[in-house]
């Protein structure tokens, strides 16, 4: 007899069906997976076999051959427990047939209970377009896996199950997840002090979506400015919420209790960080961080202190919004749309220019130490902002800044102008089409002579013209003009300040 139980796989951050066979016949017993399965998949044989029987149901001592089709794509992880332990049951004529409409998923421990798993979202959005209309998951999966619309049942032991399909004790399906009112605040600009320009700028970056490098000594507040600009960026829609969970998920970041972003990402990884890290990949492919800043901000602090492979890989990703990631195993492509917010020292020692003359370090130290970021990257950051050191009453003052909450109406206020303009829910100016630049970007004549002037005082490459471009667009959708004016365009060419050096 061959029984076959319906269960979802991932590849990449999608999640696809996939039907454990089991067939049971004579011969010498055996215990045979196939189907591609990896080193985890292959060890569920002792895991099922250890859970059957604590749970007091006899194991066949018959020749057993699983296969998990589609058996070209490779299996990975425990996640597959679940389905072939009920594959065997069913097969073995200790339970019903399964329904057809109903997908499992879930690791076994050795007693029989399930354990939670990586990936559910994207495995239960996939197990709805799969037409799944009841999926039975590790309970601590349930809440996330309600995201997805479909009925889920939580499961403590797979001895629920069985309890269930039989009627003797009905399972309960989960309550749709619904996020708390209150998530917590996030850190506010009110508590930064001085350091208007740079707030501004922080304004402009979040409202168009551009990237922006902060550079000035230590202590001068970068990376607390840095840690501050989700707040200024508009709420997560559900959508985008949904599609970042996902890649957290993927990477086993989800929380049992919050399931669902309720902020934009903010990832902040140390410079010791590889290249395969950032970008994500691994033998078994997974999203690195640039991914898991999808829809939010990637913070890269100490720029020039990340090895070059590194941030060298960051280019393509800055242009497309995704990243492609190929393996002898697969080839996968991860949603990579973040803001990136970089911050680094002016020279070595950090204090190259810096009022109290304790920068001792050479000219040729300093173009060294800026060096070590590529043009093509640089060229890539719409702003560039000097960071100077405080006063002393900026720093004594008592009155908070501006709070972030007055900041970010702005910000949304100039994005929903641009969502107008172009007829698009996700768009930002920060990845406008040339055909929605040439449309809404036009310049009058004096507002284009001054921007011809900067590109060839500056030697600016087309990508920079076109940065300065989007950036003076961004900056009078927050001034409300639909018109871009010469003021406009000499803030955004003040913006590229290592153009100059």
């Amino acid at each position: 007899m061959v029984s076959r139980v319906r269960t979802m796989g991932l590849m990449g951050i999608e999640g696809y069906e996939v039907t454990s066979e089991c067939f049971l016949s004579g011969g010498l017993p055996s215990f045979d997976v196939v189907g591609l399965p990896d080193t985890a998949v292959k060890e569920s044989r002792d895991r099922v076999r250890a859970a059957a029987k604590s749970g007091g149901y006899e194991f066949p001592a018959r020749r057993i051959t699983i296969n998990l089709a589609p058996a070209d794509v490779k299996k990975e992880g425990p996640v597959y427990d679940l389905p072939i332990l009920l594959g065997i049951l069913e097969a073995n004529g200790v339970v019903d047939k399964l329904p057809a409409d109903a997908a499992f998923v879930g690791e076994l421990s050795l007693e029989g209970a399930l354990r939670p798993v990586s990936g559910m979202l994207p495995m239960a959005l996939g197990a709805r377009r799969a037409g799944v209309k009841a999926l039975f998951v590790p309970r601590e999966n349930a809440a996330e896996a309600t995201l997805s619309g479909l009925s889920v049942f939580p499961v403590g032991h797979f001895g629920e199950i069985l309890a269930h399909l039989s009627g003797r004790r009905k399972l309960a399906p989960a309550p749709a997840w619904e996020p708390e009112r209150d998530t917590g605040p996030l850190p506010d600009f009110a508590d930064v002090r001085g350091q208007e320009h740079v707030k501004r700028a922080l304004e402009i970056a979040a409202a168009g979506g551009h990237n922006i490098l902060l550079i000035g000594p230590p202590g001068t507040g970068k990376s607390m400015l840095a840690r501050r600009v989700p707040s200024i960026l508009p709420a997560l829609s559900r959508e985008e919420a949904i599609v970042s969970s996902g890649i957290h998920s993927v990477a086993g970041l989800l929380s049992p209790k919050q399931p669902l972003l309720s902020a934009r990402p903010f990832r902040a990884p140390h410079h010791t960080i590889s290249a395969v890290g950032l970008t994500g990949g691994g033998s078994v492919p997974r999203p690195g961080e640039i991914s898991l800043s999808h829809n939010g901000v990637l913070f890269l602090d100490e720029l020039p202190e990340f090895a070059r492979p590194a941030l060298e890989a960051l280019r393509q990703p800055m242009e497309e919004g995704a990243v492609t990631i190929s393996r002898s195993a697969a080839r996968l492509t991860y949603p990579a749309r973040f803001m990136l917010v970089c911050a680094m020292n002016p020279c070595r020692c950090g204090y190259y220019g810096h009022p109290s003359g304790k920068c001792r370090c050479s000219p040729d130290a300093v173009q060294n130490y800026f060096g070590r970021i590529s043009g093509p990257l640089l060229d890539r950051i719409d702003l560039h902002v000097e960071v100077p050191s405080l006063r002393f009453d900026e720093i004594s003052a008592r009155a908070p800044g501006e709070p972030s909450r007055d900041i970010r109406a702005r910000v949304e206020k100039a994005r929903a102008l641009h969502r107008a303009r172009v007829g698009k829910e996700d768009s930002c100016t920060a990845v406008m089409t040339p055909a929605e630049m040439e449309a809404h970007c036009a310049l009058g004549e004096q507002a284009q002579t001054l921007l011809k002037n900067a590109f060839e005082r500056m030697n600016m490459s087309a990508r920079s013209y076109n940065r300065v471009l989007r950036v003076s667009r961004t900056i009078a959708d927050l001034d409300g003009e639909e018109t871009i004016a010469p003021a406009h365009v000499a803030e955004a060419v003040q913006y590229r300040t290592l153009d100059r050096r």
